[in-house]
Parts: structure tokens; C-alpha cells; sequence
């Protein structure tokens, strides 16, 4: 964890073991000095932890309780970004397997104590990956298995923060997961003031922005993706902004764009009942793209190149002895460089058919 990351985690919980005063021991006695009374270090001992309970009364230190709970008792935290439906045997057996080699759970989850509900005691706010694993062991041969968990007094703000910040080092939690977290607590806590957002969760502003705006990816093309958790933010942000952009063509681009997502739907579909892959997102994202674009022309067969993340950057539109018709697409994410090359290759594809521009 980086020192930012560590100092904002220091903000929602205390260390105990950093904050509570260590009982100082009775001084040795020196070879000149003669031995203390038993009765003596006894009533050092006690002042001392008369002290620490004293500290701990005045709220100058944080206790923080950790228990054993059977996780049947314990809800999940609306508020955690994980995608549930994506935890499986086979997506956590790899800390099903750490459970077991060392003799149990080692990092807690973290939990608050509930009043209003006669079948939960507690509400897990991070720790969902284990708190499935350890439901998993107990259903399979493992029953005596418990959650270890920490007990925080939480509110709803505090617990959407601390379980961010805990999801920001997990592979497994995806962009879109997070995103549309966000989304949500954009409304709910911070009366969609994205600045103060970002200043409370120590994220990037324009970061938080580009997040946010993945979250609004329309439903239809989330489900072309194989799944929620293939949707990340490098590949995907282009197409999210094309869609949350809306210009003079966007009936029947977006009508394009639908068509073709069912169509990808379908392929998806075939895919799982033969037991294989699902399309990689990049050709999810390349498909959708493509299909918000202008329809292909006669003249666009002439040439095209796609950028390094699938999407169509630059096209010949036509060529004849007054010139040649090139366009650059706005959102491939090919670098000015990349461009300038392609647009090289396009005159050179040009001067091969016989339709070459330079004199």
C-alpha cells in the first residue's frame, strides 16, 4: 500500500496496537540495589493498566474488537462493489486453498453490528471474497469453519470509503464493478459533487470523471460483454464516451450499435453452451464502435487501419485525379504519431492501385 493510501487509511480506522499505550515494566533492579517487594511491581502493573483503561474510557484510544461469526449471520453491505454473481469455487480457489494450508482465515473482514434484523447480527463492509470462501468451506466438508472478523462502528459514508479503498488493490473487482459503485455513491453521499467526491476518496478528479462516465454505459452493451468484470477502463472508456456524446446521428447509431450488440449477445450465448471463451473485450468494444460509425461507402474499401485497441482510426473515402478523400476518426486512441504513419500507409495502398495522389 502506497504512503497516500496508507495515511487515508488511517483517516476511517485506528491501529490499536499503534495507539494504545504499551504498559511500561518496573525498572530491573541494578546488582547495587536491593530487590523490589512482589507487592511493589504488582502496584506498578496495576497503574499502568489502570492507565490504558482510563485512555481507552476518555476515547484517546480505539479498541477494535475482532470475533469468530458463522457467516450465515452476516449480510453483505449493499454499498461493496463487488459484482456477486462473479464469485464462484473457481473464482475463489485460490483463497479457498490458502484457507486451508494455513489453518484458517488470517486477514479479518470487516463488520458492523446490526439492530434491525432478527436473521443477520452483522453487515459485512469489505471482505466479501472471503466471506464467500468461508460459506463455500462450511457447506463442504469444512463446518466448523469460521469468519474472522473486525467489528467497526461505521457510517454509510465511512463504510463506502473503507471498502473502496480496500477494492483498489483487488484484481478481481473491475472497473465497471467499481464504477457504477461510484456512481451510485455520487448520489447518496455526495449530492453528485464529483470535486467533493474526489477530495474525500483522495482519487484524481479527471480519473474519477472518466469512471463515472463508464458507469453510464447503457445496459444493452454492458450485456454484450461476457461479463460485468470485462468491462475496464483503458479499453472501454472510448465507447462509453461515444455513447454519453450525442450528435446529429445518433437514431441510427445508435440503432446500429444495438443491432449489433444482440447480435454479440447471441455469439456469447453460443459460446458458454459450447463451453468456450467469451469474445475478449477489445472485439466487443472494436464491434460496437464500429457500428456507431457512418456506414461503410464504395470508396472506403480503398483503404482503413484500426488503431491498437481495435477501433477504426483512419479511412479512404475516395480517390480519383482530383485527389483523395481521408478521414480520422476521433476516439480510435491512436497517438498523433500513429496517425500520421497510418495516413502514410493510406497514400502508399493508394499509389499500389493505381490511384496514387503525388505527382
Amino acid at each position: 500500500m502506497s504512503k497516500r493510501q496508507a495515511e487515508y487509511l488511517t483517516s476511517l480506522l485506528s491501529d490499536p496496537v499503534s495507539d494504545a499505550p504499551a504498559a511500561e515494566a518496573p525498572p530491573l533492579p541494578s546488582s547495587d540495589s536491593p530487590p523490589q517487594p512482589p507487592q511493589r511491581i504488582a502496584a506498578t502493573t496495576l497503574l499502568a493498566r489502570e492507565s490504558a483503561l482510563a485512555r481507552i474510557a476518555a476515547g484517546e484510544v480505539k479498541q477494535v474488537t475482532q470475533l469468530l461469526l458463522d457467516p450465515a449471520r452476516v449480510r453483505i453491505w449493499p454499498g461493496n462493489a463487488r459484482h456477486q454473481a462473479s464469485l464462484t469455487e473457481e473464482s475463489c480457489r485460490d483463497l479457498i486453498d490458502s484457507i486451508l494450508a494455513e489453518g484458517g482465515q488470517k486477514v479479518p473482514v470487516v463488520v458492523r453490528r446490526l439492530s434491525d434484523d432478527p436473521t443477520h447480527e452483522y453487515e459485512l463492509i469489505a471482505g466479501t471474497r472471503r466471506h464467500w470462501s468461508i460459506s463455500w468451506l462450511r457447506a463442504n466438508n469444512y463446518p466448523d469453519t469460521m469468519l474472522l472478523a473486525q467489528v467497526q462502528s461505521l457510517d454509510d459514508e465511512s463504510a463506502f470509503r473503507l471498502a473502496d479503498l480496500e477494492n483498489r488493490a483487488r484484481r478481481d473487482v473491475s472497473d465497471f464493478e467499481r464504477a457504477r459503485n461510484y456512481r451510485e455513491a455520487l448520489k447518496t453521499y455526495y449530492n453528485d459533487r464529483q470535486n467533493q467526491m474526489a477530495e474525500r476518496l483522495n482519487l484524481s478528479k479527471g480519473w474519477l470523471s472518466k469512471m463515472l462516465t463508464v458507469a453510464a454505459l447503457p445496459d444493452w452493451a454492458v450485456e454484450a460483454f461476457a461479463s460485468p468484470a470485462d468491462i475496464q477502463l483503458k479499453v472501454c472508456y472510448a465507447l462509453a464516451q461515444r455513447l454519453n456524446a450525442p450528435t446529429k446521428d445518433d437514431p441510427k447509431s445508435v440503432r446500429r450499435a444495438k443491432a449489433e450488440a444482440a447480435a454479440i449477445r447471441a455469439e456469447q450465448a453460443e459460446r458458454r453452451k459450447r463451453g468456450e471463451a467469451g469474445l475478449p473485450s477489445g472485439e466487443v468494444t472494436r464491434r460496437l464502435y464500429a457500428a456507431l460509425q457512418e456506414p461503410a461507402s464504395e470508396g472506403e474499401s480503398l483503404f482503413r487501419a484500426d488503431s491498437a485497441h481495435g477501433r477504426l482510426a483512419v479511412s479512404v473515402l475516395s480517390a480519383n485525379r482530383n485527389g483523395a478523400t481521408v478521414r480520422i476518426y476521433a476516439g480510435s486512441g491512436a497517438s498523433d504519431a500513429e496517425i500520421v504513419a497510418m495516413v502514410a500507409d493510406a497514400l502508399a495502398a493508394l499509389k499500389a492501385k493505381g490511384k496514387g495522389v503525388a505527382p
